[in-house]
């Protein structure tokens, strides 16, 4: 499925006029290593390119997790090998120094006699840590730091975010009317539980694209009660993200979408009987007295599972405002208009982006 119509308020022209050789290359990096957004978690998606005499002779991207990593793949998409003992390897982050799902890529580097590397980042990961670009050095290696940091913080956001700060990458998003609604009054829905479009076509398709590149996705009781929510992807191919329920006296309703087994769901519930529990379902007991933002966050650093999307409802997204735990902010403005009904979140943030979706406005805040 093409994305063109979708990510085309992200293409505008970079001016490389006012880039080194070495950004212009590591800009490359970052631009490959997209390819494996929504793939490579809980690795981080990082890209590389090998250059030969100003050329570039081989690139590489993280593939799938458990598969190669970005250094591998570009290094065994070079032709002729026998360049690489004069070639520079620049990648978006510090290659890694230990044996996980693959052997060490620093290790690769050296054996295959690449005198300099340039990265982006050092690695924060405990195994990393500044190992890589040690070994590196330590076999005669020329290396440099720091290239792109901020371009490359950014690409790692999600990866940096779960490592430095022992929680997810938290994206809120929500749609809201013209006059400030996120949903109506019950008595403008029928009687069948389903979702209430504020949105387009076009906006819920990039939403659902949305969907495959972060691995959870979170909403609350309420959302599910009254939309009864797939919470899948419909409008976009690729893995779904795992379903993280708050339902804490687990009124939901067995027949609904969330319980399909279609995906991996998380139910967070006080209800600590087992006897209740679904086969098929993954519960998790929270304390429900205190702050479930902070819980929520600890459970999701547990589950490995790097950035989530909050989709409601205002309950949900409100506190985890109020906890000041959000990374960005999604917002559609759609063309509807409910006069009464429940009322879009309040937040404040700097406004990072703003791209008009035919009929609805999208305006993207950070904090």
């Amino acid at each position: 499925m093409s994305n063109n119509n979708l990510d085309s308020h992200k293409t505008a022209a970079i001016k490389l006029d006012s880039f080194s050789t070495d950004e212009k290359y590591m800009l490359r990096c970052i631009q490959i290593a997209k390819n494996g957004l929504g793939t490579t978690a809980p690795n981080p998606m990082v890209g590389a390119v090998i250059v030969y005499n100003d050329q570039i002779i081989g690139e590489g991207y993280t593939s799938a997790y458990g598969g190669a990593h970005a250094e591998v793949n570009a290094i065994n998409s070079v032709k002729d090998i026998t360049l690489l003992k004069s070639a520079t390897l620049y990648v978006t982050l510090e290659p890694c120094s230990h044996f996980g799902k693959t052997p060490p890529c620093a290790d690769l580097i050296v054996k295959m006699g690449i005198p300099k590397v340039v990265i982006g980042l050092k690695d924060p990961h405990e195994k990393v840590a500044g190992n890589g670009i040690k070994k590196l050095e330590q076999a005669g290696c020329n290396v440099q730091v720091g290239i792109l940091k901020r371009e490359c913080e950014e690409h790692h956001k999600r990866f940096l975010t779960f490592y430095t700060k022992k929680r997810p990458y938290i994206i809120l998003k929500w749609a809201e009317t013209t006059d400030g609604f996120i949903a109506p009054e019950p008595t403008l829905r029928g009687e069948k539980k389903k979702p209430y479009w504020i949105t387009n076509t076009r906006s819920r398709q990039l939403v659902h694209k949305w969907r495959s590149e972060e691995p959870g996705i979170l909403v609350g009781t309420n959302t599910v009660l009254a939309d009864n929510p797939q919470l899948n992807l419909r409008d976009w191919t690729g893995k779904p993200p795992t379903r993280i329920i708050i339902d804490r006296t687990l009124k939901i309703p067995n027949e609904f979408h969330v319980f399909d087994g279609k995906q991996k769901t998380i139910i967070c519930t006080e209800v600590e009987d087992a006897g209740q529990y679904l086969d098929n379902i993954t519960y998790k007991v929270l304390n429900f007295e205190t702050s479930l933002p902070q819980q929520l966050c600890s459970l999701l650093n547990e589950e490995q599972i790097q950035s989530v999307i909050i989709e409601g409802g205002r309950k949900t997204i409100e506190s985890f405002i109020e906890s000041n735990l959000w990374d960005e902010a999604r917002i559609f403005k759609g063309a509807a208009i409910f006069k009464k009904g429940i009322k879009a979140p309040k937040i404040k943030g700097v406004i990072k982006e703003q791209v008009q979706i035919s009929t609805d406005q999208l305006t993207i805040l950070t904090p």
